[in-house]
C-alpha cells in the first residue's frame, strides 16, 4: 500500500494532483512516486512537496490530512483502491472508470463527474454537479456507482445516462437535470425543480419533493423492478421501503415539457 500523508492543509491556490491515482502509481518504486509532479496554480511541483510518501508498487493509496483544497484525486482511475481518511477536494474520481474511492468525510464539487464505472463511497457531505456532465458536454456519468451519505448541492446527476447515485442527506435544487437515464435515490428529498427537462431514467424519494407542473402523476404502487433494486442496494449497505403492506410509491412521469419519458417514484408510507 502507498500512504501519504499531507504535510500541512494546503491554503490558498489550489493544489492539482490528478497523478495521485492506482493507474499511475501501481508501477512505480518509492523514488518515482515521491517525484510525480503535481501543480500549485501554475507551478509544477513534486508529490513529496506536499505529502510523506510511505511505501510503492502498488494499486492501493491511502490519503491522510485535509484535502479540501487537493484536486482531481483518482481522475480516470481503472482499478485500485483510494481511501482517503479526511476530506476531498473537487473533481474527486472525475472520468473514473473502476475501481474504488472511500472518503471518511465530505467532499466538494464534481464527485464522480462523467464516470464511467467503480465505486465512489463519501461519508459526510458533497457539493454540486455530482456524476454530471461538465459544462458543454452532452453527457454525465454513463456508469458505475456514486454514495453520499449527507447533504448534496445543486444538479446532481445531470445529464446522466447510466449509473446510480445515492444521497443520504437532503439535496438542493435540479436534482436529475436534464437526466437520460440511470437511477437517483433520494433518501432525504430535495428542494426545488427535481428532474427538470428529464428525458428518461429514474428519481426515487423517500420523502415528499415538490414537483414541477410538468410531471403527470401516473398511478401508485410498488414497481417489480424494485425487488431487483433493493437487493442490489443492500450489497451496499442501503436500505429502502419495498413493503407493499408499509405503502406505495407514488409515481409521476415527465418532464413534460421535452416529451420526456423519465419516472419520480415518491414513497408514500401507511400512516397509522
Amino acid at each position: 500500500m502507498i500512504t501519504l500523508t499531507l504535510k500541512e492543509p494546503v491554503e490558498g491556490v489550489p493544489l492539482e494532483a490528478e497523478s495521485i491515482c492506482p493507474d499511475v502509481m501501481a508501477g512505480l518504486d518509492h523514488s518515482a512516486v515521491r517525484a510525480l509532479p503535481v501543480f500549485l496554480g501554475k507551478k509544477e511541483c513534486r508529490l513529496d512537496d506536499f505529502f510523506t510518501v510511505d511505501g510503492d508498487a502498488s494499486g492501493e493509496i491511502e490519503i491522510r490530512g485535509d484535502l479540501k483544497k487537493v484536486r482531481w484525486i483518482g481522475r480516470g482511475m481503472s482499478r485500485g483502491r483510494i481511501a482517503i481518511d479526511g476530506n476531498a477536494g473537487m473533481h474527486l474520481g472525475a472520468y473514473m472508470k473502476g475501481g474504488t474511492i472511500e472518503v471518511s468525510g465530505s467532499a466538494s464539487d464534481w464527485v464522480g463527474g462523467e464516470m464511467s464505472g467503480g465505486l465512489i463511497r463519501v461519508g459526510g457531505n458533497a457539493g454540486g454537479q455530482i456524476g454530471a456532465a461538465y459544462r458543454g458536454s452532452p453527457r454525465g456519468m454513463t456508469d458505475g456507482t456514486i454514495i453520499i451519505g449527507g447533504s448534496a448541492g445543486l444538479e446532481i446527476g445531470m445529464r446522466m445516462k447510466r449509473g446510480l447515485i445515492v444521497i443520504g442527506g437532503p439535496v438542493r435544487d435540479f436534482a436529475g437535470l436534464e437526466m437520460k437515464g440511470g437511477t437517483i435515490v433520494l433518501r432525504s428529498g430535495a428542494e426545488l425543480r427535481t428532474g427538470a427537462w428529464m428525458r428518461r431514467g429514474t428519481i426515487i424519494s423517500l420523502t415528499p419533493v415538490p414537483l414541477l407542473p410538468s410531471f403527470l402523476y401516473s398511478s401508485s404502487y410498488v414497481p417489480s423492478f424494485m425487488g431487483v433494486a433493493v437487493k442490489h442496494l443492500r450489497t451496499l449497505g442501503i436500505q429502502i421501503p419495498y413493503d407493499v403492506d408499509a405503502g406505495t410509491y407514488r409515481r409521476f412521469v415527465g418532464d413534460t415539457s421535452v416529451i420526456g419519458k423519465g419516472e419520480i417514484l415518491v414513497w408514500d408510507g401507511v400512516r397509522s
